[in-house]
């Protein structure tokens, strides 16, 4: 499903113009470009602790907390708008031309590719913590990059809405 979502988005950025990519309804809404850029970055982020699990043998007991528990149990996010805390909540870049955020994905992609035959067979007990989740484990964290693309979905209607309102 990971790799399935994330070439559904890559897909989309073909009937984007570099406008369009742009375009900002209002200063606290983001672009289509900066949602690309974010679940980019994000899905990075979250790769790289994969890695971590993979490349450690130490077992964690811990696990996840109350909301990282009914997260996974719905298989998703609720379908609400999420907003981080001001400080962790720097606008993404809104500067990549489509072609670039074409190159990120593949990259992405062929990443992950690589990374889930071993997120497959990994340690369920090695673990890395996410700071609203708790401890997850390589599975989870690889299920995480799914579910947080897929919540980008509805946000990506909206933006589609915005840019048809605009007549952009």
């Amino acid at each position: 499903m990971t790799m399935l979502i994330l070439s559904q988005f890559k897909d989309d950025l073909d009937g984007y113009t570099e406008r369009q990519l742009r375009y900002q309804a209002a200063d606290d809404i983001w672009s289509i470009g900066q949602m690309y850029d974010h679940i980019i970055v994000v899905a990075e982020e979250y790769a790289d602790e994969i890695k971590r699990c993979l490349a450690s043998t130490e077992e964690q007991p811990l696990g996840k907390t109350e909301f990282g528990e009914r997260l996974f149990q719905a298989g998703g996010f609720p379908p609400m708008k999420i907003r981080l805390p001001d400080e962790m909540n720097q606008p993404p870049n809104n500067m990549d031309k489509r072609e670039l955020l074409e190159r990120r994905i593949d990259a992405l992609l062929s990443r992950l590719e690589r990374l889930e035959p071993f997120v497959r067979s990994a340690n369920p007990y090695v673990k890395a913590q996410h700071g609203g989740f708790g401890w997850l484990n390589a599975q989870e964290w690889y299920a995480l990059i799914e579910m947080h693309t897929r919540h980008h979905l509805r946000q990506q209607a909206d933006l589609e809405r915005y840019l048809m309102e605009a007549d952009i």
